[in-house]
């Protein structure tokens, strides 16, 4: 199962994450960040292939993906 982290500092609620992720893992939360925007939410985490695209996409480096990716998924 993958362990995913959102830095509520750095991220500015752009939703990059929900459009990229393949496994549709993030959905918008009620929680906001220091910039009054609601952040995404990593529900599903052990849906998570592992690809670690919202990481890739995220202009502000705010997602960090840990696991092992998922050879018969990814």
């Amino acid at each position: 199962m993958a362990k995913i982290t959102i830095d509520k500092v750095c991220c500015k609620g752009c939703d990059i994450c929900l459009s990229v992720c393949p496994k549709k893992i993030f959905v918008r939360s009620k929680k906001r960040n220091n910039y009054g925007t609601n952040m995404p939410d990593a529900q599903n985490a052990d849906e998570c292939v592992v690809c670690r695209m919202c990481e890739r996409m995220c202009p502000d480096g705010a997602i960090n993906v840990e696991g092992e990716i998922k050879e018969n998924e990814a």
